[in-house]
């Protein structure tokens, strides 16, 4: 398991420099982290967010987006209007709730589908584990910046410490 501040470390490390995002229990230990180093401004919803994060990026920001894969259905619009079309990066930080239909019922629709969704919008992505986390990291700077595109992480319960045990 990821520890939290270890894995907002790494974030910082890659220049990531502005957080924002809507709340998700998955989340919860990195979200506590960065309001620790005062680095998290929430939203209320997730296409706030990323308008907020194309904000940040055009004021010379590096940023990333905290959701779960619900959130990501919500942005869809955001996403493709303003990010892809203005080619706005941005990191986005999802929780991939109904993983393997592992969750409540209203989770699971999104669970089996998000890759291909992400697909479909041409979202690069890749889900992030313990062993491959600095190698996955660093592909995920590189791609959002080089692109110039929003890059999904995926992050499947038990990753990434939460606030409960």
């Amino acid at each position: 398991m990821i520890e939290s501040d270890v894995f907002v470390q790494a974030l910082e490390n890659l220049g990531v420099n502005f957080f924002t995002g809507v709340p998700d229990s998955l989340l919860g230990g990195i979200i506590e982290e960065l309001l620790t180093r005062k680095l998290y401004t929430p939203a209320v919803r997730e296409d706030e967010a990323v308008a907020m994060a194309a904000g940040a990026y055009m004021a010379g920001k590096v940023p990333a987006v905290l959701m779960q894969n619900s959130g990501l259905g919500t942005s869809l619009n955001t996403l493709i209007s303003l990010n892809m079309m203005y080619r706005q990066p941005c990191i986005l930080l999802v929780s991939w709730r109904g993983f393997e239909g592992k969750d409540a019922p209203e989770h699971l629709v999104m669970g089996e589908t998000m890759p291909q969704l992400l697909d479909t919008m041409r979202i690069p992505h890749r889900t992030l584990s313990e062993p491959t986390m600095m190698d996955v990291l660093r592909w995920v700077g590189q791609t959002v910046m080089k692109r110039r595109v929003p890059v999904a992480l995926l992050i499947k319960k038990g990753i990434i410490k939460g606030l409960h045990p």
